[in-house]
């Protein structure tokens, strides 16, 4: 009999995919539990999901079952070994609670780094040129805004830094750097494949003193939350812009607005929020920000290559016994997880 695997949610790009990829080698299921206690009681025996090996999920799935925090994963059974999250960002996933269940959890980085990284220079573009409150002025027919030549600035020559060169930060390098933009960037390590104009910072806040943009793209997790914090934001140059495409609980919103408020920061450019899609209204105040809501991989070519990418996770770990994404809490000890798969 063949290994059963969950769709939980809705493929809305890859169906054919998903019978390229698993039709042959596993028994497809697709979730339709209305909320979490049902979705739990069918792995049992005789329910549709029992003996269910790996699972397929988005972050949709989470409007009937909820994220898969540690009471939705301790509630599964010992058959399923691998969750294939899509998505870059796994934060909806408890990934602790998984490593102490023996469930191996995939992301899908590299198909988000595009969509992603364009939405991170849209931001920087129009906050720079403070294009979103001039499309808001004219659409209102009062033409240009007065003074606002005053606080603009071309993007040609200025300095972006990245918080976090991975992949996503490195498309964005890559970018801006044809404007030209100087590059600079922080990691917890220097990225040995960074392009050769990108300057690594050891120190974070010798970083900031020199940045006009700050571009953030590192991951949230318990000890990034609030990283871009007081001290952080108030070592950025006078006049700075934040662009935040990675998570809004990576940034003290309070502290941001505090510094948006006395002009510490010119501008900010946001997709991510800290309650979404809750918005802080106290942000509707500055006409000086571009605000989208959570846009950056919100187009078919790319949420298609995402899709394609978790369910080859799903594939590969069905054939092989290992995916090719597993997310960095599992590598230190991948090559004992290898010998036991």
């Amino acid at each position: 009999m063949a290994p059963r695997v969950l769709i939980c949610s809705t493929i809305v790009w890859a169906h054919d995919d998903v019978k390229r990829l698993l039709g042959g080698i596993a028994d497809v299921v697709y979730v339709d539990s209305p909320d979490r206690k049902s979705f739990l009681e069918e792995f049992k025996q005789g329910g549709k999901y029992e003996n269910a090996v790996g699972i397929y999920r988005e972050n949709e799935s989470a409007r009937k079952i909820g994220i898969f925090d540690k009471e939705l994963i301790d509630g599964l059974p010992s058959s399923v070994k691998w969750i294939a999250h899509n998505g870059a960002g796994y934060d909806p996933v408890d990934v602790h609670a998984c490593k102490a269940k023996g469930i191996y959890l995939s992301n899908t980085p590299g198909a988000v780094d595009d969509a992603t990284a364009t939405t991170a220079l849209y931001l920087i573009i129009s906050t720079l040129r403070q294009y979103s409150v001039a499309e808001r002025s004219l659409r209102e027919l009062k033409w240009k805004p007065k003074g606002l030549n005053r606080r603009t600035h071309d993007i040609t020559g200025k300095t972006l830094a990245i918080l976090g060169l991975g992949g996503i930060g490195t498309r964005l390098a890559v970018l801006a750097h044809a404007f030209p933009m100087r590059v600079i960037y922080h990691s917890r390590t220097k990225n040995p494949d960074a392009p050769e104009y990108c300057e690594y910072f050891e120190n974070v806040e010798e970083m900031l003193a020199q940045t006009d943009v700050l571009s953030v793209h590192v991951p949230l997790r318990n000890e990034t939350i609030g990283l871009v914090g007081e001290k952080w934001i108030r070592a950025l140059k006078p006049g700075a812009i934040i662009v935040n495409t990675a998570r809004g609980k990576i940034i003290d919103e309070e502290a941001m607005i505090r510094a948006l408020e006395d002009g510490h920061l010119a501008a900010a450019g946001l997709d991510v929020f800290p309650n979404e899609p809750g918005v802080n209204p106290r942000l509707l105040e500055f006409p000086q920000i571009t605000l989208l809501p959570h846009m950056g991989t919100e187009n078919q070519d790319t949420q298609r290559q995402m899709e394609v990418r978790a369910l080859t996770n799903l594939r590969d770990f069905l054939t092989t016994g290992w995916g090719k994404d597993l997310v960095i809490e599992f590598k230190q000890q991948s090559s004992k997880v290898k010998q036991k798969l």
